[in-house]
């Protein structure tokens, strides 16, 4: 199948409507689940759904008409990028929301589970964008694991780079983002 995708984003890229057709077809389940995993971590009253992501993907994807498609893995990196972007941007909107000057009503007394604090998606972009400055290899690992939701074998087929190199990377970006988070706080 990968030799199918790496055509139909040839035929995509020469113009043909129809192609890009089929390749979302392909492509969709695959899109959903990361969309799904990516969303998973987000926090539990989370307004994006997974097929809202995928849409919004999509739309962003197939206006891409004259980006030179390389192959399958190039796809996905730009899907998890993609990803990535709208998520950042529902938060932004999210965050100015909540800044628009209204009355907030608390509820007290109410037996209601705490919300759980998902990961700051800001916060991870602003510390991604730092970490594209100094390591880009890193930075597109990091979307490929937690914005594509690939795993290990995934994110080294896609990157060319052997599984055990991948999981070093990954350990060392964690790492780095982490502490670079914490400065952003």
């Amino acid at each position: 199948m990968p030799g199918d995708v790496t055509s139909l984003l040839s035929a995509w890229r020469r113009g043909d409507a129809d192609a890009r057709d089929q390749l979302v077809r392909i492509v969709y389940p695959e899109l959903r689940a990361m969309a799904d995993r990516q969303l998973r971590g987000e926090r539990a009253n989370h307004t994006l759904q997974p097929t809202a992501l995928v849409n919004e993907a999509y739309l962003r994807l197939s206006g891409l008409d004259r980006i030179d498609w390389q192959d399958r893995a190039h796809f996905v990196r730009m899907a998890a990028r993609l990803m990535r972007e709208i998520l950042v941007d529902h938060a932004r909107r999210r965050d100015a929301a909540k800044r628009d000057g209204g009355h907030r009503v608390t509820l007290t007394g109410l037996d209601m589970p705490a919300e759980e604090p998902g990961l700051d998606v800001m916060a991870l972009d602003a510390a991604l964008a730092r970490l594209e400055q100094i390591d880009p290899d890193k930075a597109r690992l990091v979307e490929l694991r937690y914005f594509g939701g690939l795993t290990i074998e995934e994110t080294a087929e896609a990157m060319a780079l052997s599984p055990a190199t991948v999981k070093r990377h990954w350990q060392a970006a964690r790492a780095w983002l982490f502490d670079a988070m914490g400065d952003l706080r």
